[in-house]
C-alpha cells in the first residue's frame, strides 16, 4: 500500500487526475503547481494521493487540493499527507499554517480537526464563486468556504 510521502520531483508530470478531484479549475491547480511544493504519496507502484504547499506570506502557508485516490479512501493516507505537510512547515520555519476545506464534506473536516486546525472564518465571496453547495460544521449550515488554520509555535 502506502511506500512513501515525497516532493514530486520537477521532471514528473504532476498527477492532474487526483489534484483535479480536489480542485475542478485546471487553471487555478496549474498556478498553484507553479508556485508551491507539491507532496505525492505514492503506493502500489503509483501516486494514490497528493497535496500543495502554498507560501502565502512570510510566515504563513496554505495546505491546497488534498486528494486521494478513491480506492484509497479510509486508509489514512489523508492524514499522513496533512501531517506530513504540517511537518515540512515546520521544518521551513512557518509560524502558521492554513486550508480552506472547499467543498469538503464532515470527515474531511474531522480529518483537519484532528491534525490541530481550528476554525478561524468563512470566505464567502470565494464559495459563492466556485460552490453551490452547503457546507455543515456540527450540525450547522454554512453558506461559506470555511477557513481552518493553527499555529506551528
Amino acid at each position: 500500500m502506502l511506500t512513501e510521502i515525497r516532493e514530486l520531483f520537477l521532471d514528473e508530470p504532476p498527477p492532474m487526475h487526483l489534484l483535479l478531484l480536489a480542485d475542478p479549475s485546471r487553471k487555478l491547480v496549474e498556478e498553484y503547481l507553479g508556485s508551491g511544493t507539491c507532496f505525492v504519496a505514492v503506493g502500489d507502484n503509483r501516486m494514490i494521493g497528493v497535496c500543495v504547499l502554498l507560501q502565502k506570506g512570510p510566515e504563513l502557508i496554505e495546505i491546497m487540493n488534498i486528494a486521494v485516490d478513491e480506492q484509497y479512501h479510509g486508509r489514512g493516507i489523508g492524514r499522513q499527507l496533512t501531517e506530513h505537510a504540517i511537518g515540512h512547515a515546520r521544518e521551513q520555519g512557518y509560524k502558521m499554517i492554513e486550508i480552506g476545506t472547499g467543498n469538503s464534506g464532515i470527515g474531511q473536516l474531522a480529518l483537519y480537526q484532528k491534525c490541530g486546525f481550528r476554525i478561524t472564518g468563512v470566505d464567502r465571496d470565494f464559495f459563492t464563486r466556485n460552490y453551490s453547495e452547503a457546507i455543515y460544521e456540527n450540525g450547522i449550515q454554512c453558506q461559506d468556504m470555511i477557513r481552518l488554520s493553527q499555529s506551528l509555535d
